[in-house]
């Protein structure tokens, strides 16, 4: 997620560009189009360093110096070895003044799932969750439960919208069968679903495979439950779904994602998924839907997250959502 702006001698905003899709004309490109002959002398801003080689676009960095722009100023490195540092130096080898780290922080929060998948070679995980009042998902053990407001859904629809796949843990589709599409909210791309179900126990009924046309499902499980459940794996695979054997940890499971080209990951539980992620140090970002109206005294604990809240999150933010709060932060900040 890029975007760039061409800025004359004056301050005259003359070009604005973004990276509208993977595979298309990057945002400085946009931009420099958009200048047209006012790019002499100009400043590009992009909130990412522009690119020196040849992928799927040509280097952004070379129509930056062909355009004669005299100045860039970038808001964070492109941590991509195929660029990580190159695009600025080839922007200063033909006498460009390149300034670095402007707005680093923000710049970086726009690209968590990219820098997280260049740099640890995983994807971005958000783990999200609604509880009551007092800290809990469900009114007792197995039991569906509603407990947060139609807005809390809306908002919780948008974030789906907004990540590669969403994950949920096989005692969750046992007891909600939920189907894990975006609802009221538009999404471009289809909408990847994960299983994390070690025991290979999905239904070929579930509700998941009945939406196919709006995304794959994926069930990670393991080679013992493949071998195991021979039966039970064919009707799956009939049903449409893709089964993976991973070693059955929360790390081998994102980086087999990863390998699919996925970059974030909406973690929606239950309790024991979520303590799983913990664990494992591979949760990134927490947001919780609390409701305040709703007390559930004798429920089923939210399990890690609140307790994360409470212990303090980086950037917290705290918003209200109708009747509800939406507490947001970060377990490792984008840098």
């Amino acid at each position: 997620m890029v975007g760039a702006t061409i800025i004359a001698a004056d301050g005259t905003i003359v070009g604005d560009g973004w990276h509208r899709q993977a595979g298309t004309p990057h945002a400085e490109i946009h931009a420099i189009a958009n200048a047209g002959r006012q790019t002499r002398g100009a400043t590009l801003v992009c909130t990412l360093e522009p690119c020196s080689h040849h992928g799927r676009t040509g280097p952004c960095a070379d129509a930056i110096i062909a355009a004669g722009i005299s100045r860039v100023v970038v808001a964070v490195e492109d941590p991509n070895p195929q660029v990580a540092g190159q695009g600025v130096a080839r922007l200063r080898a033909h006498g460009i003044e390149v300034l670095c780290d402007v707005e680093r922080a923000a710049a970086s929060g726009l690209n968590a799932a990219f820098f997280m998948t260049m740099r640890q070679g995983r994807p971005w995980v958000i783990a999200k969750a609604g509880v009551s009042a007092d800290g809990r998902v469900a009114a007792g053990p197995r039991v569906r439960t509603a407990i947060t407001s139609s807005a809390s859904t809306r908002r919780a629809q948008r974030l789906r919208a907004e990540v590669d796949a969403v994950a949920v843990g096989i005692d969750t589709v046992l007891v909600d069968d939920p189907v894990l599409t975006v609802r009221e909210v538009f999404r471009v791309r289809p909408l990847t679903r994960v299983v994390l179900d070690r025991r290979l126990r999905t239904p070929a009924s579930a509700g998941l495979l009945s939406t196919l046309d709006t995304g794959p499902v994926i069930i990670m499980t393991t080679a013992q439950a493949l071998d195991a459940n021979d039966d039970a794996a064919r009707c799956l695979t009939a049903a449409g779904a893709s089964l993976v054997a991973t070693d059955g940890s929360v790390g081998e499971a994102l980086r087999a994602l990863t390998a699919r080209g996925l970059l974030s990951v909406l973690v929606e539980g239950g309790p024991t998924v979520h303590a799983a992620f913990a664990e494992a140090g591979m949760i990134d970002e927490v947001q919780v839907f609390v409701a305040q109206d709703v007390f559930l005294p004798d429920g089923l604990p939210s399990g890690p997250l609140t307790g994360m809240t409470l212990a303090g999150l980086e950037q917290l933010e705290v918003e209200p959502i109708g009747n509800d709060v939406l507490v947001r932060g970060y377990v490792h900040r984008p840098h």
